[in-house]
């Protein structure tokens, strides 16, 4: 993925979201530094909710 500048908010999210897999390439590791600290907040709080929406989705349809 071609990157501009510090790095676009889809590369933000794409490394947060593998975070959160917990699984990263050495190289993207250490490409992280040219990351917006603002994108990777919102990208993670994004990714948190959604990820707590999904499980309050998932609980939801298994008691009912």
């Amino acid at each position: 993925m071609a990157s501009s500048g510090k790095g676009s908010f889809a590369r933000t999210m794409k490394a947060v979201l593998w975070s959160f897999f917990g699984v990263r390439r050495r190289a993207d590791h250490e490409a992280d530094t040219q990351l917006n600290p603002l994108h990777l907040i919102a990208a993670a709080i994004i990714a948190a909710a959604v990820f707590i929406a999904l499980l309050v989705a998932v609980v939801h349809m298994v008691t009912s």
